[in-house]
Protein backbone atom coordinates (compact mmCIF):
# COMPACT_ATOMS: atom_id res chain seq x y z
CA UNK A 1 0.00 0.00 0.00
CA UNK A 2 1.74 3.56 -1.22
CA UNK A 3 1.84 5.93 1.32
CA UNK A 4 -0.94 8.02 -0.39
CA UNK A 5 -3.67 5.33 -0.05
CA UNK A 6 -3.47 5.08 3.55
CA UNK A 7 -6.50 6.62 4.88
CA UNK A 8 -7.36 7.20 8.68
CA UNK A 9 -9.33 4.50 10.61
CA UNK A 10 -11.59 5.52 12.95
CA UNK A 11 -11.28 4.08 16.27
CA UNK A 12 -15.41 3.14 17.02
CA UNK A 13 -17.64 4.06 14.15
CA UNK A 14 -20.90 5.97 14.65
CA UNK A 15 -19.40 7.51 17.62
CA UNK A 16 -19.31 10.85 15.72
CA UNK A 17 -19.91 12.47 12.71
CA UNK A 18 -17.68 14.70 11.02
CA UNK A 19 -20.41 17.84 10.21
CA UNK A 20 -18.78 20.01 7.67
CA UNK A 21 -20.88 23.20 7.36
CA UNK A 22 -22.44 22.99 10.70
CA UNK A 23 -19.33 23.95 13.29
CA UNK A 24 -17.30 20.83 13.61
CA UNK A 25 -17.48 17.28 14.46
CA UNK A 26 -20.35 16.30 16.67
CA UNK A 27 -20.60 13.47 19.11
CA UNK A 28 -23.57 10.96 18.31
CA UNK A 29 -25.92 10.20 20.75
CA UNK A 30 -29.71 8.56 21.50
CA UNK A 31 -32.64 10.55 22.21
CA UNK A 32 -35.88 9.08 23.34
CA UNK A 33 -38.82 10.30 21.28
CA UNK A 34 -41.00 9.45 24.35
CA UNK A 35 -39.67 11.05 27.79
CA UNK A 36 -36.41 12.56 26.60
CA UNK A 37 -33.47 10.64 27.79
CA UNK A 38 -30.07 11.15 26.32
CA UNK A 39 -27.80 8.43 25.79
CA UNK A 40 -23.42 8.48 24.84
CA UNK A 41 -22.72 6.27 23.04
CA UNK A 42 -25.73 5.86 20.42
CA UNK A 43 -28.29 2.65 21.59
CA UNK A 44 -27.99 0.41 18.65
CA UNK A 45 -31.19 -1.59 19.02
CA UNK A 46 -33.66 1.43 19.73
CA UNK A 47 -35.09 1.08 23.14
CA UNK A 48 -34.86 3.62 25.96
CA UNK A 49 -34.08 1.84 29.57
CA UNK A 50 -35.93 4.78 31.11
CA UNK A 51 -39.13 4.69 29.48
CA UNK A 52 -38.75 1.28 28.02
CA UNK A 53 -39.98 2.24 24.71
CA UNK A 54 -38.49 1.41 21.02
CA UNK A 55 -38.68 5.23 20.51
CA UNK A 56 -34.75 6.18 20.49
CA UNK A 57 -33.49 8.28 17.44
CA UNK A 58 -29.57 9.40 16.56
CA UNK A 59 -29.02 13.20 17.58
CA UNK A 60 -25.91 15.47 17.55
CA UNK A 61 -24.68 16.12 20.98
CA UNK A 62 -22.87 19.46 21.78
CA UNK A 63 -19.52 19.38 20.97
CA UNK A 64 -19.00 22.07 24.19
CA UNK A 65 -18.76 20.88 27.66
CA UNK A 66 -17.85 20.78 31.18
CA UNK A 67 -15.04 18.76 33.31
CA UNK A 68 -16.76 16.96 36.23
CA UNK A 69 -13.37 15.21 36.93
CA UNK A 70 -10.14 14.38 35.78
CA UNK A 71 -7.31 12.08 36.54
CA UNK A 72 -3.45 11.59 34.85
CA UNK A 73 -2.98 8.54 33.91
CA UNK A 74 1.29 8.22 34.18
CA UNK A 75 1.64 4.43 32.98
CA UNK A 76 0.12 2.27 30.19
CA UNK A 77 -2.92 0.14 31.57
CA UNK A 78 -2.51 -3.66 31.95
CA UNK A 79 -3.53 -6.04 28.83
CA UNK A 80 -2.29 -4.34 25.53
CA UNK A 81 -5.21 -3.04 24.49
CA UNK A 82 -4.30 0.80 25.06
CA UNK A 83 -1.63 2.12 22.18
CA UNK A 84 -1.70 5.45 22.42
CA UNK A 85 0.79 7.78 24.50
CA UNK A 86 1.71 8.31 28.23
CA UNK A 87 1.01 10.14 30.42
CA UNK A 88 -2.61 11.22 29.42
CA UNK A 89 -5.23 12.67 31.19
CA UNK A 90 -9.10 10.61 30.99
CA UNK A 91 -11.74 12.24 32.75
CA UNK A 92 -15.91 12.61 32.80
CA UNK A 93 -17.51 15.31 31.10
CA UNK A 94 -20.78 16.95 31.50
CA UNK A 95 -22.84 18.24 28.41
CA UNK A 96 -25.71 20.54 27.79
CA UNK A 97 -27.77 17.50 26.77
CA UNK A 98 -27.71 16.12 30.50
CA UNK A 99 -25.56 13.12 29.34
CA UNK A 100 -22.05 12.78 31.22
CA UNK A 101 -19.09 10.61 29.75
CA UNK A 102 -15.89 9.40 29.70
CA UNK A 103 -13.41 10.77 27.57
CA UNK A 104 -9.69 11.40 27.20
CA UNK A 105 -8.47 15.22 27.95
CA UNK A 106 -6.10 17.11 26.00
CA UNK A 107 -3.98 19.50 27.25
CA UNK A 108 -0.90 20.97 26.92
CA UNK A 109 0.09 20.70 30.18
CA UNK A 110 -1.24 17.59 31.87
CA UNK A 111 -0.84 19.31 35.56
CA UNK A 112 -3.06 22.59 34.66
CA UNK A 113 -6.26 21.12 33.71
CA UNK A 114 -8.93 22.38 35.80
CA UNK A 115 -12.15 20.62 36.94
CA UNK A 116 -15.12 22.60 36.14
CA UNK A 117 -13.52 23.87 33.31
CA UNK A 118 -14.65 24.12 29.67
CA UNK A 119 -13.57 21.68 27.04
CA UNK A 120 -14.10 21.33 23.82
CA UNK A 121 -14.73 17.59 21.33
CA UNK A 122 -11.72 17.25 19.36
CA UNK A 123 -10.87 14.36 17.11
CA UNK A 124 -7.33 13.13 16.70
CA UNK A 125 -5.01 10.54 16.20
CA UNK A 126 -3.97 8.27 18.71
CA UNK A 127 -1.90 5.56 17.47
CA UNK A 128 -0.43 4.42 13.94
CA UNK A 129 -1.63 0.85 13.44
CA UNK A 130 0.51 -1.83 11.98
CA UNK A 131 -0.67 -1.12 8.41
CA UNK A 132 0.77 2.41 9.26
CA UNK A 133 -2.70 4.29 9.18
CA UNK A 134 -3.31 6.96 12.20
CA UNK A 135 -6.47 5.67 14.01
CA UNK A 136 -8.19 8.29 15.31
CA UNK A 137 -10.59 8.61 18.40
CA UNK A 138 -12.85 11.80 19.88
CA UNK A 139 -11.39 13.73 23.04
CA UNK A 140 -12.13 16.68 24.67
CA UNK A 141 -9.59 19.62 24.48
CA UNK A 142 -8.96 21.58 28.15
CA UNK A 143 -9.79 25.77 27.14
CA UNK A 144 -7.61 26.02 30.70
Amino acid sequence: MSEDSKQPACLMEGFWSQAVGEGGPKLLGSRCASCGEVYFPPKPKGWCVHCQQYTLETVPLSAAGKLAAVTVVRQAPAGGFYHGPVPYAYGMVDLPEGVRLISQIASGNLDDIEVGGPVELVIRPLYTDQEGREVTTFMFQSKA
